[in-house]
């Protein structure tokens, strides 16, 4: 839900100041607590942001509903997570991140704003975990070798240009095990690239979450993605 917050923070850009809100997610017997410029938690919230804001301010400093359901099933499986090591992609206002490395994991968090990173790094320092490293990367500008027994994404895959980049990443940053935790709306282009690696031999596994309002919910597919031995 989101709170008033009892002394108003303010995002400071080029193109203005924008308000602050405070989002508060209850799930496994605790809250996290996410500043963002707006919650689009309905179709509604986003065609007011792609029609008012997108110009001005990036994708990632909005909390969007793929990243409040990519949480609750991180949240939903902890053992999972506990002592492994993650990288979340477009990582934005960071909820999934914040609530694995709650949970014991070792998160690498990522994204091509620096807007946005700074709003996820304050997010990480709210909710105490000072663990957390926050690198800027761009997909088509790819370096990190490591690899992970995680790669999360919320809202990732919506631009059909970024597949192939995506698609290297992934099959070169799964530690041998590894797997893919990746939130969408079920965007066309996204099941697209789903599709495609799954005929391409990767196991694809399907929890659906309402997230939202309650008279009116958003459905939001939370895709696991094992790579072909």
């Amino acid at each position: 839900m989101n709170a008033p917050l009892s002394q108003p923070e303010v995002l400071r850009t080029t193109a203005g100041d924008f308000p602050l809100d405070e989002y508060r997610v209850r799930m496994a017997g605790r809250e996290w607590r996410l500043l963002h410029t707006g919650a689009m938690l309905t179709y509604a919230d986003e065609t007011r942001f792609f029609r008012d804001l997108m110009d001005r301010l990036p994708y990632g400093v909005a909390l969007w509903p793929s990243a409040i359901a990519l949480a609750h099933d991180v949240a939903s499986r902890p053992e999972q997570f506990r002592g492994r090591r993650i990288v979340e992609l477009g990582a934005g206002t960071g909820l999934p991140g914040i609530v694995a490395s709650t949970l014991g994991a070792r998160v690498v968090q990522t994204d091509q704003q620096e807007l946005a990173m700074s709003v996820c790094r304050r997010n990480g320092e709210r909710n105490g975990v000072g663990a957390i490293e926050y690198r800027l990367a761009d997909w088509t500008d790819w370096s990190d070798t490591d690899r992970y027994d995680w790669i999360l994404g919320a809202d990732i895959l919506y631009g059909d240009g970024m597949h192939p980049h995506l698609r290297r990443i992934f099959e070169s940053n799964l530690a041998p095990g590894g797997r893919l935790l990746l939130a969408d709306p079920f965007r066309a282009k996204s099941l697209q690239l789903l599709e495609a690696l799954e005929a391409d031999g990767w196991t694809v596994a399907l929890a659906k979450w309402n997230v939202g309002e309650e008279a009116s919910p958003r459905p939001i597919g939370v895709f696991e993605l094992t790579p072909p031995r």
